[in-house]
């Protein structure tokens, strides 16, 4: 039971992160944000290459800050009505976190993570949408620790949970993302 509790931990915890990751997938075929795709690096260069891409908007990172705390809200209500969420989740006293402030910085950290990423790709030459395993399956999970840390710290054997899972579940969406045709690449 208590190793189901850590998973289950880590799962709920990085709930939000993950899906400010994913909602710029989903917001980019979304009818009324078209044309809204302005570029996170205004396109501007760094060494004669796109700081991120064209692909890092700041409608998906404002779609993306509005779901993390969104979910995060979520979350807190469900601790609050749902008991055995609440044992489940009470390694953090989710009803004491500040949502309008944690809830962006899960979704800011997420994405600016995949951002500084894209970033890296750039510089040594991969191409927008190429693979770069394991970093393009791990930026998120760790701007996103990253982000929170000031307001809730996890054990190590917590971050190390939460890093192996959220890999394993970005690696299976993204596959199964390509198969809907929402990706370029299976992984």
């Amino acid at each position: 039971m208590e190793l189901f509790k850590e998973l289950f931990f880590a799962l709920w915890f990085f709930l939000p992160a993950a899906i400010a990751n994913m909602m710029p997938i989903f917001a980019a075929h979304w009818k009324f944000l078209e044309g809204h795709e302005y570029p996170m690096d205004f396109g501007k260069t760094y060494r004669g290459k796109r700081i991120f891409g064209a692909h890092k908007t700041i409608r998906g990172l404002i779609v993306g800050v509005i779901f993390s705390t969104l979910v995060l809200w979520l979350q807190q209500l469900a601790v609050a009505h749902i008991h055995f969420v609440a044992e489940l989740t009470d390694q953090v006293d989710y009803t004491q976190l500040p949502v309008l402030v944690l809830g962006p910085l899960f979704g800011l950290g997420a994405l600016l993570g995949d951002a500084i990423e894209s970033f890296f790709k750039r510089q040594v030459g991969i191409k927008p949408g190429d693979g770069w395993f394991p970093f393009d399956q791990t930026d998120y999970i760790i701007g996103g620790a990253i982000a929170t840390m000031p307001f809730v710290q996890l054990s190590i054997l917590q971050y190390i949970w939460l890093i192996i899972l959220w890999l394993i579940i970005h690696v299976i969406s993204t596959f199964i993302g390509y198969n809907l045709g929402l990706k370029d690449k299976p992984i």
